[in-house]
């Protein structure tokens, strides 16, 4: 199973210089045979395969000597994430590549030959020894190390490893958990527990204000410039970090108190599409939380299902599974006319949200639905399945969370 580790980097002023020269090296390269991959498209209606983009690097050097200030794996890598790139892309996987530009975040990659000697890295060519902060360590074989520079000028080093264990088979005995996304609480479960979004932008807001009302007011190319551009980035960043620690520690804690997790499908690109709450959906990063809690449940071998977004996990009862016809996002409580029990919207939606997921897990594992060892707040999953859309009639035992809330960054 492969695992990815990030390090922070410090190289010195002259591997900064060699590391800017390979960045630029690669870039190039990739922009080069991005061109070259459009240009025969149009003329020929064909693209170029991996071999015959590596085929070219030998009378490249040849015609740019500067070239061969990169290592010449890093160059050899360009081709294979190319390639890649438009594999993605004709799978309907990502969009098509595009060029890479001078500004922003770089990076390079290192198939082989790279070791840890104690607290330094060693990367081949002329890099040499930089220092690591290694602050946990691993097991297994290297496979590829990819530096990077971000746009706040700090660097770092990705660190894919083969532990040689292997993926674990998924499970279904355990704790089942239903979450439901939204606004005013980041996260909502079905058994009650509500977690605040802590509006990270909200909170940099006036400061990034200001640094880009000084970053507009600099004259383009003067190095006051750069300097505030710096300033914005690292403005940029701190929120980035905020919010990444509190979806890592938020996952974290859903995934090793349950086996199997139900999240919605979310179509946030077309969320983001409305103006009024496009800075705020962008802010919560439902989708980077989403994807933190997929892979890391399938590291232990949990159950990760996500239920279709046209589920109406808001407008029906999770007690007699009526139905409204419509309920508008104002009304957050709400009475069902046919059984008369009042529901938190949230809650109701999370809990119809974990049994729709549990329903397609039986449907896919035996014909009987029979999940013995799932269960719900206070009951079980052998109970009574009186209706073929939902398996469990749990309710939320209280309204309120009854665990502490993840730790606020600051």
């Amino acid at each position: 199973m492969f695992q990815a580790y990030k390090y922070r980097i410090y190289p010195n002023t002259e591997q900064q210089i060699a590391l800017a020269k390979s960045f630029g090296c690669c870039r190039w390269y990739w922009n080069y045979a991005l061109n070259l991959c459009q240009e025969t498209y149009k003329t020929t209606g064909k693209g170029l395969s991996r071999p015959a983009i590596q085929g070219l690097l030998p009378q490249l050097k040849k015609e740019y000597p500067w070239l061969t200030d990169a290592y010449s794996q890093c160059l050899q890598v360009v081709a294979l994430n190319l390639s890649a790139a438009y594999k993605n892309f004709f799978d309907k996987r990502a969009k098509l590549p595009r060029f890479k530009s001078k500004h922003g975040r770089q990076s390079i990659s290192y198939p082989q030959n790279v070791k840890f000697e104690g607290d330094y890295l060693k990367l081949p060519g002329k890099i040499g020894l930089v220092y690591c902060r290694r602050h946990r360590e691993f097991e297994g074989t290297i496979k590829t190390v990819t530096v990077s520079k971000n746009s706040e000028g700090k660097y770092y080093a990705s660190v894919l490893v083969d532990d040689g264990k292997e993926t674990p088979n998924l499970s279904t005995n355990g704790k089942a958990i239903g979450i439901d996304l939204g606004l005013t609480h980041f996260a909502i479960t079905s058994e009650g527990s509500k977690y605040s979004n802590p509006k990270h932008l909200i909170k940099h807001e006036r400061n990034l204000k200001r640094k880009q009302q000084k970053l507009s007011r600099k004259q383009k190319g003067s190095k006051s410039r750069q300097k505030a551009r710096l300033k914005v980035a690292k403005v940029h960043a701190k929120i980035s970090r905020c919010r990444e620690d509190f979806l890592h520690k938020l996952s974290r804690k859903i995934v090793n108190e349950n086996q199997i997790i139900a999240v919605e499908d979310l179509a946030v690109k077309n969320l983001v599409r409305n103006p009024k709450l496009a800075k705020a959906i962008s802010d919560c990063g439902w989708g980077m939380f989403c994807t933190m809690l997929k892979y890391k449940a399938e590291k232990e071998g949990k159950n990760y299902q996500e239920v279709d977004r046209f589920f109406p996990s808001s407008k029906t009862c999770n007690v007699c599974l009526n139905q409204v016809g419509s309920l508008p996002l104002e009304i957050r409580r709400w009475t069902c006319k046919h059984c008369q029990t009042t529901h938190d919207r949230d809650i109701n939606a999370s809990i119809n949200i974990k049994n729709e997921a549990l329903r397609i897990l039986s449907l896919g594992t035996s014909d009987t639905a029979n999940l013995r060892g799932c269960r719900s707040s206070g009951k079980t999953m052998c109970q009574a399945q009186a209706s073929p859309t939902v398996l469990s009639d749990a309710i939320p035992i209280e309204v309120g969370s009854p665990h502490l809330l993840v730790e606020k960054c600051g």
